[in-house]
């Protein structure tokens, strides 16, 4: 895939936030959310990944809206001032963001405004609609639903929270390592699922902190592989296209606010092809019957490429999220992806 230099001129702070952040977040949002989710371990999940390695499943599926969004999103919204709340929020998503965002400001009493792309799953706009969102479809793809988002923030006075340049956000995601390391201290590695960055610098920031030791890795599309491309260039890329089903993923550009932790933090970066995707979808439900989208299967499809330098490890992987349309299951389980 060719890829181009990003346009991005400003270089923000490496570390954009500290675990101070997320320990804050975690006060913030844990009223809302209830105890930790689980991290469990699968016998033939094991025995399917092999090389000794003994996977633990972090479960953020089994929060609101069925993923690890409804952390980002409270913490964002719980962030924000009376003033602000009232006048309303707007983000751009494919769908996990967005929903959880509906869900977070229906249970606050924010107003929310969610744009996405012309021919967004359409399960995904239901959840948020259904949530109380007001929904806005408009653009070919999410990096363009990000610019009619920043219209409305020019035009009617809300406020943006991006799904990943924002750094609550980031310290939401940081709360489910958090909960890792106090269910599992003895891990060795996480292997985690990239789009734009929140889930892994969340997780980055914590493990810097509280065990320098444990090794992480991103994983990203090899349709959608802006964010890695970026990694192993050593300078933020753009793509021209983001064309995976994995529709959590599926984003052209690194991102300033949470590339230079990425560079600097991850042990390495690979990509998952559609049918490596595909095929990680299968075995999570077929292993922990539990079922998952492209994006909430790829951490367990990087673990498979990464298992023979994990050998003998203990690794934890991330379920999050299991918003797969009944179109693309079908697809899926019928091995067309």
């Amino acid at each position: 895939m060719s890829i181009a230099p990003s346009s991005t001129s400003t270089t923000p702070p490496v570390w954009p936030i500290t675990l101070e952040d997320v320990r804050a977040a975690e006060a913030r949002i844990r009223s809302h959310l209830g105890p930790p989710t689980p991290l469990r371990e699968y016998a033939p999940l094991n025995q399917a990944v092999g090389h000794g390695i003994r996977v633990h499943v972090k479960h953020d599926n089994h929060l609101p809206t069925n993923a690890f969004k409804a952390r980002n999103a409270l913490a964002a919204l719980t962030a924000l001032s009376e003033e602000e709340r009232a006048r309303g929020v707007v983000a751009a998503t494919r769908g996990n963001h967005g929903a959880g965002l509906a869900w977070a400001g229906q249970r606050l009493g924010t107003p929310v405004t969610i744009c996405v792309p012309r021919g967004n799953n359409p399960e995904k706009n239901a959840a948020m609609v259904g949530h109380g969102a007001t929904l806005v479809e408009e653009g070919a793809d999410y990096d363009e639903a990000v610019a009619i988002a920043q219209r409305l923030v020019t035009t009617r006075g809300m406020t943006l929270v991006h799904s990943t340049n924002n750094p609550n956000v980031i310290a939401g995601a940081g709360t489910m390592t958090l909960e890792m390391l106090e269910q599992a201290p003895w891990l060795d590695a996480l292997v985690m699922s990239v789009g734009g960055g929140s889930q892994v610098v969340g997780a980055l920031t914590v493990v810097r902190a509280l065990k320098p030791g444990l090794e992480v890795y991103g994983v990203q599309a090899h349709n959608a592989s802006a964010a890695c491309d970026s990694f192993h260039a050593g300078h933020m890329v753009t793509t021209p296209t983001a064309d995976t089903f994995a529709d959590g993923l599926a984003t052209r550009s690194a991102y300033a606010v949470t590339f230079g932790a990425m560079k600097e933090g991850l042990e390495d970066f690979v990509t998952a092809t559609e049918g490596e995707l595909a095929a990680a979808v299968r075995l999570m439900i077929r292993s922990t019957h539990n079922l998952a989208e492209g994006a909430g299967a790829a951490s367990l499809a990087g673990l498979l490429k990464l298992a023979p330098r994990l050998k003998d490890k203990r690794v934890a992987v991330v379920l999050s999220g299991s918003n797969i349309d009944q179109h693309a299951l079908r697809r899926v389980m019928d091995g067309v992806i």
